[in-house]
């Protein structure tokens, strides 16, 4: 699973022509991020990625996340 989970965020980054190291210098600009690219493939790997940080790579990537109801 973790590695599933990696690969997704990983897709959404190349869809959008960007790099890690892009990803990680405008999450850096725009929140205080490390500028490491280690750190966040780590996070990655680890999936200890808050919740308020996925909200902001998605920002970054030019998503957003929104919560829909299951249909049943």
């Amino acid at each position: 699973m973790k590695s599933n989970l990696r690969n997704e965020i990983k897709s959404y980054i190349v869809r959008q022509g960007m790099t890690m190291q892009e990803v990680v210098d405008l999450l850096h600009d725009e929140h205080g991020w490390s500028d490491s690219v280690s750190n966040l493939s780590n996070k990655l790997q680890r999936e200890s990625l808050r919740y308020t940080e996925a909200v902001q790579l998605a920002d970054a990537l030019g998503y957003e996340i929104v919560w829909q109801r299951k249909k049943r």
